[in-house]
């Protein structure tokens, strides 16, 4: 069942597109990374499908319910903790659970009830008595989750939900993140693929407006490395050594990174299915040279994401 369908949806801000007929589902259950650079075009994405402005062109629906026929319900179904949010800092943290609960339309005898879940579920009780201006980034973000997971809905959008965190932080709330799964659909847009990748099934990368790739994190990787990166350090010429190497069979090109008094080092660009570091190291040894160091570097998903929205 899919739980989100976006169809063939376009965004102008006057004469500039910021979505450019973009199509996708999510299905019930499914943790989708929504990924591209800083003006790609997620947090546009995201405002339609919370309601906060309609598409120029195309539809979405949330739930089943459309973004322009049954907006309220769009709403009710989705639990949003956008980009940039703000807080009341001059409430308690059980203040504002409470406020947010009554905004949302919960039932009165159930608000007690939904607050401790919510509570418990995002492990904010240590601060729920405490002011909101007290709280550490941390714990403002949980309390931003918090709020969202009030109502129980079935859909939970973040927006780059761990910007301005400490590493122990971000940690925090990628876990927290993975265990609001399950039956809940979730959508995590972010500009970073590694970190996106370690709690999402599939990922979305998007472009200058456009999806440039939907898949697995798995998937991606395969189809795109075609190619793997030697690093190679020698003692030489320069103009030799990378002539010297670019004789081997197998070899893409070689670029000089660094220097130091013990050699140059390399990169050297293979075929990533070719197993040549033995010719590698036979061809610069017996080209005179000495060989300090040789290793395998394997393609990271931080290159395969810059590649993806770069020209590189």
């Amino acid at each position: 069942m899919d739980m989100i369908t976006v169809d063939r949806v376009s965004k102008f801000y006057g004469p500039t597109k910021a979505l450019d007929d973009i199509s996708f589902t999510v299905k019930k259950g499914e943790v989708l990374g929504f990924l591209g650079p800083n003006g790609a075009g997620k947090t546009t994405t995201m405002s339609i499908l919370t309601c906060l402005f309609p598409p120029t062109e195309g539809t979405a629906t949330v739930a089943g319910y459309d973004i322009f026929k049954d907006p309220i319900e769009v709403n009710r179904s989705i639990g949003y903790v956008p980009e940039s949010f703000s807080l009341y800092t001059d409430m308690r943290v059980k203040e504002y659970l409470r406020y947010v609960s009554e905004i949302k339309g919960i039932p009165r005898k159930e608000i007690a009830k939904s607050i401790e879940k919510v509570v418990e579920e995002t492990e904010t009780k240590e601060v729920y008595t405490k002011g909101i201006k007290k709280l550490s980034r941390g714990y403002l973000q949980r309390v931003g989750v918090a709020q969202s997971l009030l109502g129980d809905p079935p859909v939970l959008i973040f927006d780059e939900p761990t910007i301005g965190l400490d590493p122990m932080q971000i940690i925090s709330i990628r876990n927290l993140i993975k265990s609001l799964s399950g039956d809940r659909t979730v959508i995590l847009a972010s500009h970073i693929l590694p970190e996106v990748s370690q709690v999402t099934e599939r990922v979305i990368v998007i472009k200058s407006g456009k999806l440039v790739a939907m898949d697995t994190p798995k998937n991606l990787m395969k189809g795109l490395k075609t190619s793997g990166r030697i690093i190679v350090t020698v003692d030489g010429d320069e103009s030799k050594v990378v002539k010297a190497i670019k004789k081997v069979k197998g070899v893409k090109s070689v670029k000089k990174v660094s220097d130091s008094p013990a050699g140059n080092t390399y990169h050297v660009e293979v075929n990533q299915d070719e197993d040549i570091k033995g010719a590698l190291s036979r061809a610069i040894i017996e080209g005179g040279f000495n060989l300090v160091e040789l290793r395998l570097e394997n393609v990271t998903l931080e290159d395969i994401f810059i590649k993806l929205v770069t020209d590189k």
